[in-house]
This record gives structure tokens, sequence and C-alpha cells, in this order.
């Protein structure tokens, strides 16, 4: 069947489907990048080891975080879930970090 023989509010429900799926995969990518990013810079500013320990303990524990992103994106039960959970840890990653480097209580 043909999407021009389909029903309009058909053709509807899958162009929303469509776009929760780009969103999710967007989530999955960017969203996951960005967390891993900011997750790895508080956790090496906030290390009391040497700067290569730090650097490269923070980025191990990163991956997992990426990978865990990626799991999210697709378990949340809709798109804006998914966002919403990437936005808030973000969000105090993000305040973490700023306040770390602003009170200079880096490594």
């Amino acid at each position: 069947m043909s999407t021009k023989s389909r029903p309009h509010g058909q053709r509807r429900a899958g162009e929303r489907s469509r776009l929760g799926v780009l969103a999710r995969v967007l989530a999955a990518t960017l969203g996951a990048y960005g967390l891993a990013v900011l997750t790895s810079l508080a956790l090496a500013l906030a290390s009391r080891t040497s700067r290569e320990e730090a650097v490269v303990s923070a980025n191990m524990v990163a991956l997992l975080v990426f990978v865990g992103v990626v799991l999210w994106a697709f378990a949340a039960r809709t798109a804006a879930r998914a966002w919403l959970g990437l936005a808030v840890p973000a969000l105090a990653l993000g305040a973490m970090v700023w306040w770390l480097r602003s009170t200079g209580m880096t490594s």
C-alpha cells in the first residue's frame, strides 16, 4: 500500500514514528557524546590523582556512560523522556564542571 492511498491519519502516525526514531537516534549519538564529555570533564577535574591517571580513569567511566545513554535513548518510553533523561544529568554535570573550574578545585 503506497503512502498516497493511505488515509491522512495513518500517514501522520508514520511520520510521527519516524520523527520519534530520529529523535532517539540523535539522543543516542549527540546526547551520549555530550554526556560522556561532561562526565569525563567532571571526573577528571574532581580527581585528586595525577593528571594522567585522572584523565584515563575519567575516560573509562565516560565510555560506560556513553553505552548507558545509548541504551537509555531506546529504552525510554518516549523520545521526550529520553531527552529529559539526558538533560537532567547534563545540567548537573555542567554545573559541577563550572563550579570546579570557577573555584579552582582542580587537580
